[in-house]
C-alpha cells in the first residue's frame, strides 16, 4: 500500500509517499481502507516533535512509527476473529493517536479504540474531520462547567477546534461570542455565535463585556490578558500550553486563589466521546468545517505546509481515496 512515511523529525519535507506493507491485523482489530484523513495540528506536532516533550510519546531519538496520521474515515476491509461490533463493508471513522497510521491507504485500529460507524447522510470527508477538533471541543465544554444561559467567549472560532467549540457550546444553550478574521465573520455566525468580533480589526480592544468562560482555541491569548473578561468564578481554558508553558501550572494554582481559575482541557477520549460525536453528527448539531482546499496523499507535504501557514479554515482534508475512485 502507499503511505506517507517519515523516519526523522523535522519540517514537512521529511515526509515522503512510498510503498509499505499493509499493517498487521490482530484478532481484535479492523483493517480500514482509508478514503479520507486530515492533516491537523496534532499530526504537525508529532512530525516535528514540537514541543520537545512530545518525544516521550513519539520516540526520543526518532519517530517510533513510520506513518503518522490521527483522523480517518473509510470502509472496513476485514475484521479480526474477536471483533463483534463491525463487519466488512461498514463505513467507519475514528481517531488513531497512539497507534497512528491514518496517512495511508489502509489503517489497522482496535475495536476498543476511538472508532464508530459513520451516521447515515454524512460523507466520509466530513466524518474524517470530526474527531480531533471534536474531542478537544467536548473537553472544553465539559471541563468549563458551563450551564445553559451562561456566556462564553470563544477565541479563534474558525479553526478545527474553535469551530467545533462554537457549535457544541451553542448547542448546550450557552450564549456565544466568537472571534474570527474579517473574511469569515459570517461563518462564525452560522456556527452559532450570537456576536462575532473581528480580531483583525481590533475587535477585542476595549472589550468590556464579561463571560463565564473564555475558551482560547488557538493559543493566541493568555490568562493574564483574558481574566478581566471573566466574571467572578469564571474559567479560562486554552488548548495550548501558553508562551511560558504556564497554563498547566495555573490550572493547579488558580483554584486555590478563588476569583478566577484556569482549566487545562486535556482532550477527552474513549467510547463515550465517539458516542457523543456520532449523536451530534447524526442530528446536525455538529458539522466539521472543511477548508476549501483539498489535498491528495501525494500532496501531503503541501498539506502540512498549508496547515502550518496559519491560513487554513477549519479542517484540512486529505483525500486518500478520492470520491469516485
Amino acid at each position: 500500500m502507499r503511505a506517507a512515511v517519515s523516519t526523522a523529525y523535522g519540517p514537512p519535507d521529511v515526509v515522503r509517499v512510498t510503498e509499505v506493507a499493509e499493517p498487521e491485523v490482530g484478532p481484535g482489530d479492523l483493517l480500514v481502507r482509508v478514503h479520507a484523513s486530515t492533516v491537523n495540528r496534532t499530526d504537525c506536532g508529532y512530525r516535528s516533535a514540537h514541543p520537545w516533550f512530545i518525544r516521550a510519546f513519539s520516540g526520543w531519538t526518532g519517530p517510533k512509527v513510520a506513518v503518522w496520521g490521527t483522523e480517518y474515515a473509510g470502509v472496513v476491509e476485514r475484521v479480526g476473529a474477536q471483533v463483534s461490533a463491525f463487519r466488512s463493508g461498514d463505513r467507519v471513522f475514528g481517531y488513531a493517536e497512539g497507534r497512528f497510521g491514518a496517512h495511508a491507504e489502509y489503517v489497522a485500529v482496535a475495536e476498543s479504540a476511538m472508532v464508530a460507524q459513520v451516521p447515515d447522510g454524512i460523507d466520509l470527508a466530513t466524518a474524517a474531520a470530526a474527531t480531533e477538533g471534536g474531542h478537544y471541543a467536548l473537553s472544553f465544554l465539559r471541563r468549563s462547567g458551563l450551564r445553559p444561559g451562561q456566556r462564553a467567549l470563544v477565541h479563534g472560532a474558525t479553526g478545527a477546534i474553535g469551530s467545533a467549540a462554537v457549535q457544541l457550546v451553542a448547542d448546550h444553550g450557552v450564549h456565544v461570542t466568537a472571534t474570527a478574521p474579517t473574511a469569515h465573520l459570517d461563518l462564525a455566525r452560522r456556527l452559532g455565535a450570537e456576536e462575532v468580533l473581528d480580531w483583525q480589526r481590533g475587535g477585542l480592544e476595549g472589550l468590556d463585556a464579561t463571560y463565564d468562560a473564555v475558551l482560547d482555541a488557538v493559543g493566541k491569548s493568555t490568562f493574564g490578558a483574558a481574566r478581566h473578561w471573566l466574571v467572578p468564578g469564571g474559567v479560562y481554558l486554552s488548548s495550548e500550553l501558553g508562551p511560558y508553558w504556564q497554563n498547566p501550572v495555573l490550572a493547579l494554582v488558580t483554584p486555590a486563589l478563588g476569583r478566577h481559575r484556569v482549566v487545562f482541557p486535556t482532550p477527552m477520549e474513549g467510547d463515550e466521546v465517539m458516542v457523543d460525536l456520532v449523536e451530534r453528527l447524526g442530528r446536525g448539531s455538529f458539522t466539521p468545517v472543511l477548508d476549501p482546499r483539498r489535498f491528495t496523499l501525494d500532496d501531503i507535504v503541501d498539506a502540512y505546509r498549508y496547515v502550518e501557514s496559519g491560513e487554513k479554515i477549519g479542517n484540512v482534508v486529505l483525500e486518500v481515496r478520492p470520491p469516485g475512485a
